[in-house]
């Protein structure tokens, strides 16, 4: 069950999933920008089987906030889930919203660094390498790499300020 919010971000009910989907109904999601030490960011493919933007590239792990769940565990249980990355230390970045003909929600934003192990879900990501901040923008601006449209819109601005 997922969240429905309202434009003040109200909880104002919750449905399944799949409802959400369909009816693009406004909930809360997360999104982490994992970063090396280096300075480079964890970009990743999306599966084919992904109910929204299935195969598009991405450089954040996250995802929708489930009924009852606090946003900032939705966010280490989806970084966990994803990229198999636990006990990093999360900076909150600026909250904001995203909406478009497929999805509606209330972004948490966040950034991280790790240098440990990442351990793609099957499910959820099929391939995935660190990129330097210069290299990410070139791909951002380039038409034959698809990405996601909301973290494009969400943390495409953060990124490039880190060159």
């Amino acid at each position: 069950m997922v969240a429905v919010l309202d434009d003040d971000n109200l909880v104002i009910g919750a449905r399944p999933r799949s409802e959400m989907r369909r009816d693009n109904l406004r909930h809360s999601a997360t999104g982490v920008l994992v970063r090396n030490a280096a300075g480079d960011i964890y970009v990743h493919r999306r599966t084919p089987t992904k109910d929204l933007y299935p195969s598009r590239y991405d450089f954040s792990a996250g995802g929708v906030v489930a009924a009852g769940e606090d946003p900032y565990d939705a966010v280490v249980r989806e970084l966990a889930e994803e990229l198999g990355i636990t006990d990093a230390e999360l900076t909150r970045l600026p909250e904001d919203d995203f909406a478009d003909d497929h999805t509606r929600y209330h972004a948490y934003l966040y950034t991280c660094v790790w240098d440990g192990p990442v351990k793609h879900q099957p499910e959820e990501v099929e391939w995935g390498a660190w990129m330097s901040p210069a290299e990410l923008i070139a791909k951002l601006d380039d038409p034959t790499w698809s990405f996601m449209p909301d973290t494009t819109a969400l943390l495409g601005p953060y990124v490039r300020s880190l060159v």
